[in-house]
Parts: structure tokens; sequence; C-alpha cells
């Protein structure tokens, strides 16, 4: 037993793998127990990484702020490039009102801690570490602890503000959980049906695909090739193949129409109906139905050849003579436009000859495997683009130091960029869903892990001590109170969406353990849309703010 005591006790990969482990696998099993209903989720893990650390099972600081950014980076990197498509579209029609509401969260914020300070009930350094750790904020502490020493504060206003931190940190976790469940009790909101449609307005107004067959009577059309037929360019109705004397054919641009042609169309409902007017009724029969040799089949576009081509513009379907005559992207069926560009993963319903089909097929790669292969080099590349954007400096008026969006921020914002772009020349963007969703556990997890074993050596010390209660009440009402005042306004005034409201809420604390208590709750990641369009401005309001308060209050209190 000696080795295993030693490997316990001594600095090591493997111990620290092995306490990484435990805290994340007892955290994970203590997040599944549920109280009426509710559970702490992934962050369980925290509570479990606050054992660790009381116990002074940790390990070398370096090592495990380098734990604690990387799944910090990793949860923020994949959540961005999921939640990407999604976030424009909720950007330009709520976000206005969205980031309002959560400026509010932190301007609240800010009044309550320096009303603590002003009042004299703490010190500036605490309540500055009160105010990053009940909001959760670990970059606000950052730029805290660089704008104490360019004030020329001591060496214990930074350790006074860590643990301020710490103590408020992790009901900053679960002031927001609670005050979800609060406005949810209030208001008897049917997380089911708000999922529903948040997760209805944020897929793209696209109208469901059917298909018809029209039997050629307008005499008008004797001879009219297929493509000028009036009002069918633009109605997004697409005609795949046509009966002529008992043998179904490809339906191609270039189709000379004679009475009593059957032709097969696809589309919304309103363009077929507008066909109907403008070819003839409805015949009583359905060309797919008929034997023959036309088939229709899925193609996969995989290769890169392909992406970001039109459909015109990729030759393999005019020379096989193929019919594309639907798209799906992302669980959305539509017909494709005059300039619809192809993306990796793009599923093209194809329809002509067999034979013609198969080296279509090749043209556009048609690999499924290719959709479950990760593509390392630009999942790196990313996160290598979004640490730059996260360390540009912004300076302000004011202050003598520049912000930054950090480490979190910065991968965010540029995943949800690359996720709009979904391919850049050769590189693909996209990530396979199951890949997205172990990687985002697992960089959840390491951050939660490593903040709870940082924290519990201490904790309970600080906790316990003459300042322990006072400070643990100051930080939840930092949390609480702009929370619950915001939350029901936003709900009773402007009845927001309860899916978005929770991504809000946690989205203005900065919060991931809150927002993936979210999406684990609802089964949606509806609340990480709304949690993603407020993020960079809360960012930049904590990190300002922090700031502002030591600035202001240290000089003003004498420090």
């Amino acid at each position: 037993m000696d080795w295993f005591i030693q490997l316990l006790t001594g600095e090591s990969v493997a111990r620290t793998v092995i306490l990484l482990g435990v805290a994340i696998a007892a955290g994970t099993a203590l997040g599944k127990i549920r109280v009426f209903g509710i559970g702490l989720g992934v962050a369980g893990v925290l509570f479990a990484g606050l054992v660790l650390g009381h116990l002074q099972l940790t390990f070398d600081h370096e090592v495990l702020e380098f734990v604690r950014e990387f799944g910090l980076i990793l949860f923020v990197y994949t959540l961005g490039l999921q939640i990407g498509p999604g976030f424009f579209a909720l950007l330009k029609s709520r976000g206005l009102g969205l980031n309002l509401f959560a400026a509010a969260i932190v301007l609240l914020g800010v009044l309550v801690a320096a009303g603590w300070i002003m009042l004299g009930r703490i010190e500036v350094p605490a309540g500055v570490g009160l105010l990053s750790g009940a909001t959760t904020n670990t970059p606000s502490l950052a730029a805290a602890q660089q704008a104490f020493k360019q004030a020329g504060a001591p060496e214990t206003a930074a350790a006074v503000l860590g643990l301020g931190y710490a103590i408020a940190y992790p009901f900053g976790i679960l002031g927001i959980i609670l005050t979800m469940v609060i406005v949810r009790v209030v208001f008897r909101i049917d997380v089911r049906q708000e999922v529903k449609a948040a997760e209805a307005f944020h897929r793209p107004d696209v109208s469901p695909l059917t298909t018809r067959n029209f039997e050629v009577r307008n005499s008008n059309l004797v001879n009219c090739k297929l493509s000028e037929v009036p009002g069918l360019a633009g109605s997004g109705v697409i005609v795949s193949r046509f009966l002529r004397d008992g043998h179904v054919d490809v339906a191609r641009p270039d189709t000379a129409l004679r009475l009593g042609d059957v032709l097969h169309a696809v589309g919304p409902a309103a363009g077929l109906e507008a066909m109907c007017i403008v070819v003839g009724p409805e015949a009583g029969v359905d060309l797919k139905a008929i034997p023959g040799p036309v088939v229709n089949r899925r193609l996969i576009v995989t290769k890169s050849e392909i992406f970001g081509k039109t459909i015109p513009e990729v030759t393999a379907f005019s020379q096989y003579e193929v019919v594309i005559t639907r798209v799906t992207r992302g669980g959305l069926q539509f017909t494709p436009t005059a300039g619809f560009r192809l993306q990796f993963g793009d599923i093209l319903m194809a329809v002509g000859e067999a034979p013609q089909i198969e080296a279509a097929a090749a043209a556009v790669g048609n690999s499924p495997k290719a959709l479950d292969t990760p593509q390392p080099i630009p999942f790196f590349l990313g996160i290598v683009l979004g640490v730059l954007v996260g360390s540009i400096p912004v300076f302000l008026p004011g202050l003598p130091a520049a912000v930054r969006l950090g480490l979190a921020g910065g991968p965010l914002i540029v995943a949800i960029v690359l996720s709009r772009l979904a391919t850049t020349g050769p590189l693909v963007w996209h990530m396979p869903h199951t890949a997205n969703l172990m990687l985002r556990e697992i960089g959840i997890s390491l951050f939660l892990a490593a903040v709870g074993i940082n924290s519990g050596e201490k904790f309970v010390e600080v906790l316990l001590g003459p300042q322990g209660a006072h400070w643990l009440l100051y930080g939840a009402v930092i949390t609480f109170v702009p929370l619950m005042v915001v939350g029901l306004i936003a709900r009773a005034w402007k009845k927001i969406n309860y899916a978005e409201l929770s991504g809000l809420l946690a989205g203005s604390m900065t919060d991931p353990p809150a927002l993936a208590f979210a999406q684990q709750h609802m089964g949606s990641d509806a609340p990480a849309v709304a949690y993603a369009t407020v993020y960079p401005l809360v960012m930049l309001l904590r990190v300002f703010s922090a700031q502002l308060v030591v600035f202001l209050l240290w000089h003003a209190a004498g420090g």
C-alpha cells in the first residue's frame, strides 16, 4: 500500500488525473440526485471539487489554472459551434431587448456591491471579490486583481479578493438556478411548451415541402420549355420528372411540354397551388409509384470542391441529367433557391436514372463516414483564433488598463462566426453532434473541478470564520436581488420566453454551469442562443465594472 499512499501524497501527473477524475465522477453522480425534481446537474462537480480542496487533495497551482482555463475554452468553443446558426436570428429580432435586461442585471449587481462597501459593511477588496464570485465571472476577478495592482494596493488585497470570490461563487451558481425555478413556479410555466415555442422561433422560416402531380391542360404551354413556365422560377417549386405516353423520364429545364403530360412537382404548398393554376389540375396518378428507370436518392455533400458552390455551378448535375429537388440542412428541408450555396453535410434529394445518380454522388462526395469524422485541424485553429480575439486589448477612456474578452468570450464569439461560415476553403468548421456534446461536457467538468479544488482549501475556514456568514449573505444578495428583479419584470412585462429568459439569466452572469443546468433541465439548446446573444456585452460590462469599482472606491476609501 506504500505505492498507493505515495501516489496520493506526492506531486505527479497520475495524482492530478486521479483527483480530477474523482471530482468529476463524484460530482456528476451528485448532480443526478434530485430533490423535488430539481438537481444540481453538472454544477455538482464544483461541490465535489470543494470537498477535495477542503481535504487538501489538490495539486500544482499552475496546472490547476491550466485545467480550469482549458476546460472553459473547450466548453464555450463547442457551445458556440452548436448555437451559432440560431444566434444571428435571435440577435436580429430580440437582441436589443435581451441585452438591455442583461445590462440591467449587471448594473444592479454593481450597485448592490458598491452599497455594501459604501455602508462600511465590507472593505473594497472583499466587496469586489464578492461581486466577481456572486456573478461567477472569473475575468472580472482577474481584471480587479490587475486594477488593485495598478492602484498600488498591498498583496493582502489580492488574497482577500480571492477569498471573497470563493465564498460567493457557490451561491452565485445556485442563485441563478434558484431564480429560474422561482420564475417558473411564480408564472406556472409549462417548460415543454416554452421550449417548443423557442425552438420553433429559432428555426428559419421555411415552409414544409409537399409533392403534387399536375396534368398539362394549358394550351399556351405547348412546346414551352419547363424553365419558361410562368411563375415557376422563384416559386420554390421544382419539377423532377414527367409522364408522357406511359413512360416516366427526368424533367430537365429544356424539356418541351405537351398537352397531357403529367408533371411531378416538389415545393411549398403556396407555390404548388400557383403552379396548379398555370399548368392544369392535379392528375390522378403519382409518378413516384410508377416503376421505371427514374429513381430518387439522398446524396451527402462531403467533397471540399463542392463547398460554396450553387447547384447550377455543380456541372455533374447537368452532365448526368440529375435534378436536385430539395435540400436538408440542420434538420430543415427546403427547395434550393438560385443563390443557395452548398455546405458540408447538406443532404440533397436527387432524381434521375440510377447510373447517373451514382456518378453525381461521386462528384459531391456522398460519404456518410465523413460526417462522423472529427476535423482536428479546423477545431484547434478555431480555438487559436478564439484565444487571439479574447486577448485583444480594448482601451476605454478613464481606465489605465485595457479590458479584454478573455479566454471565455473570445472563443465563444469566434465559434459563433465560424459556425455561420460552415466552411472556409477546405476547412470544415462543422463538428459532429456527439463529438461536440462530449467535448462540451468534458470542458465544463474540468473547469468546475478545478475551481472547486482551488477554492476548497480555505473555503470552510473563511466560511466558518467571524466574517464568513456576513460575506456569504452579502454575496447572496448581490447574486439574487438583480436576477429576481429583472427576471420577474422581463417575464411579466415583456413575456420573454422561459427558455430564452433562462439563457438570459445565465448569460448575464456569464455562468456556464447555470446554462448547462438549464439545457439539461429543458432538454434543449434554446437557452444557449439567448446566453450567447448577451454574453459579449455582459463580459465587457463585468470586466469594466469590476475595474471601475476598484478605481473609484479604493482611493475614496483611502486605500
